[in-house]
């Protein structure tokens, strides 16, 4: 296994954790959540590419975590 390889392995989120976010989270975790690095998930946000709903507040990026858990096949009732 290579290092690439282990280390996203242990940044991976599990079922659970998905299933624990809050109801807003940031561009990182849902880039975390989808195996994405974060300048890459940054510049898919400010491009209107990144793969769900992404909320421009401010001076910020929030993602819906009910969108991310679609677009990642998971719904809430199945746990």
């Amino acid at each position: 296994m290579t290092r690439d390889v282990a280390s996203h392995d242990r940044d991976a989120m599990t079922r659970a954790e998905l299933l624990a976010l809050p109801a807003v989270i940031d561009v990182t975790t849902a880039a975390r959540a989808l195996g994405l690095g974060r300048s890459t998930a940054y510049d898919l946000a400010r491009r209107g590419k990144f793969p769900c709903r992404v909320l421009h507040i401010g001076s910020s990026y929030r993602v819906p975590t009910a969108e991310l858990l679609r677009v990642l096949g998971i719904e809430p009732a199945d746990e």
